[in-house]
């Protein structure tokens, strides 16, 4: 039993251990690629609309961090140009869609991840804002709680700075 557990120690220890890490690359107003580096393995996912924002977190609590992009389009349900959220994963060294939002509720502002929960700065369009925190569920994001509601923009962005 001694034996059978030193091997496997020892074959945990030089197995090679890599980590993966998403990266944007931007090669013009309309087009980027997330790049996925996943060891040896490089994948890219091209997105032909302006992206504003690229941030990385765990946001399905699996280990591993996804890739959160802030994306400018219409979707078929939304037919505004607007900010979008696209949530990406690593699946054995490829790039995957987990989700890409057409709307969270208000006008989406700006986004971060903090926490382990994605923090929205959102306003209703008449000078009113909203910092909501929202958590992965089974598909997408769900509501967890306001940090503020009906705001100010100046209280809305210290609440989301914070």
């Amino acid at each position: 039993m001694k034996r059978k557990m030193l091997i496997a120690l020892a074959l945990l220890l030089t197995s090679t251990v890599h980590a993966q890490r998403f990266s944007l690359q931007t090669v013009s107003d309309t087009l980027s690629f997330l790049v996925l580096q996943d060891g040896a393995k490089t994948d890219r996912w091209r997105l032909l609309f302006p992206v504003y924002q690229m941030c990385v977190g765990d946001v399905d609590g699996d280990g591993r961090e996804e890739a959160i992009v802030g994306v400018v389009k219409t979707t078929r349900f939304d037919p505004v140009v607007a900010k979008r959220l696209f949530i990406f994963k690593n699946h054995h060294g490829r790039i995957r869609a987990m989700w890409m939002g057409s709307k969270l509720g208000g006008t989406l502002v700006d986004f971060r991840f903090k926490d382990g929960k994605v923090v929205t700065l959102q306003s209703d369009g008449a000078k009113r804002y909203a910092v909501v925190e929202h958590h992965w569920r089974d598909f997408g994001l769900g509501f967890t709680r306001f940090l503020v509601y009906n705001a100010s923009q100046e209280e809305a962005l210290r609440a989301f700075q914070q």
